[in-house]
């Protein structure tokens, strides 16, 4: 089952990823795609790792994750990756045309094939006003094409606001 969960900022989409990756049953390797380079993402990070079980793997790779997706899937584990737009924005930061179209295109081609349970967390950008900024534009359209592309290859797809669950596609939670 790929499961995406999708909303703003401290929307709770990470805890439901956490709770669902919980109550899959599984054993659950987290995978994380930030790199804190401020006190503000490093505190944030401390957070995660704090509400997480000392159970749970943890691989961090803030750009091929499509790489570590295939080797760590397996129908007796669930994956949560945390999270694509921070994937996004490392792979935009190293403005490399090819390789940000290779790693998205490597994500996209890998999604349909991978066994186990994997539970994709993201932010939605699209729903404030366009940004004024060419580059912020351009993160916006492109996390928005990421969403429409991962939504499709999903069989459950969550918006969360305010902590709730908010079913866009599949089964209930």
């Amino acid at each position: 089952m790929r499961n995406l969960i999708l909303g703003g900022a401290r929307s709770g989409k990470s805890r439901l990823a956490e709770q669902l990756a919980a109550a899959s049953g599984l054993p659950v390797t987290y995978i994380a795609t930030s790199e804190p380079l401020d006190g503000e993402m490093n505190e944030r990070v401390r957070l995660h790792r704090e509400r997480r079980p000392s159970d749970w793997g943890l691989i961090e790779e803030p750009l091929a994750l499509a790489r570590v997706l295939r080797a760590e899937a397996d129908q007796g584990r669930c994956l949560l990756v945390d999270c694509l737009t921070l994937w996004l924005t490392n792979l935009l930061m190293l403005d490399e045309e090819q390789r940000l179209a290779e790693e998205r295109d490597a994500l996209l081609d890998c999604l349909g094939s991978l066994p186990g349970t994997l539970i994709l967390v993201s932010n939605e950008t699209g729903l404030g006003v366009v940004p004024m900024g060419e580059l912020t534009r351009r993160y916006v359209d492109l996390a928005g094409w990421l969403h429409q592309a991962v939504a499709e290859r999903c069989e459950r797809v969550v918006l969360t606001v305010a902590g709730l669950p908010l079913m866009l596609k599949g089964p209930a939670l």
